[in-house]
């Protein structure tokens, strides 16, 4: 089984979502209102044919980041606490209501616009991860150039990296680098003159 079998479906589509923009490689994927809606209707969360503006691109992109913020959070870091402000008033504009069948219950957008839709997706993928306490498994890299979301199914939920071959091994090489560099200093400093 691979490492990708063991996320549950609400946490992988949240992690996804972040990562349609890569930090380290300035890399954005949302780059039109149709990238959007083209993103969304990959994951069944739109109607192909649904109409986006740019005004809803510039909501999902605030949402996104707050997301990433709250996933920094779970991996130990200070969340911008800019971003949390702005993903809160984003949300407070996506009105969502419960909706229940005998199969259990879900969030769904209270009015019938295209973005509220999704976003209400997205919502209850975030209360799904809630249910299956798996949303603090999803973090974000501690790579500050990083900053890629991952799933940490480590048995201690310590994983720090979104991998250990690239930006671990990179963290630990500076940090040992950075001690050696100190030990040689302090030597330095300490051998007497002859």
């Amino acid at each position: 089984m691979s490492e990708e079998d063991v996320i549950p479906p609400a946490a992988r589509l949240v992690r996804d979502f972040v990562n349609t923009f890569e930090p380290q490689v300035d890399e954005e994927s949302l780059t039109a209102p149709d990238r959007l809606r083209d993103w969304f209707a990959q994951r069944r969360l739109l109607r192909p044919d649904a109409r986006l503006r740019a005004a809803d691109l510039a909501v999902a992109v605030t949402v996104r980041e707050g997301l990433r913020a709250v996933l920094l959070g779970h991996a130990g870091h200070p969340a911008d606490p800019t971003a949390l402000e702005r993903l809160d008033r984003a949300l407070a504009g996506v009105p969502v209501r419960m909706t229940f069948t005998d199969c259990g219950h879900r969030l769904v957008a209270a009015r019938d616009t295209a973005l509220d839709q999704a976003l209400a997706a997205l919502l209850d993928a975030v209360r799904q991860c809630g249910a299956e306490q798996s949303w603090t498994r999803l973090k974000v890299c501690a790579r500050d150039t990083c900053r890629w979301a991952y799933y940490d199914a480590s048995r201690n939920q310590a994983r720090r990296w979104c991998s250990m071959a690239g930006c671990g091994n990179y963290v630990k090489m500076r940090r040992a680098y950075a001690a050696r560099t100190r030990r040689k200093g302090k030597s330095a400093a300490g051998t007497p003159a002859h």
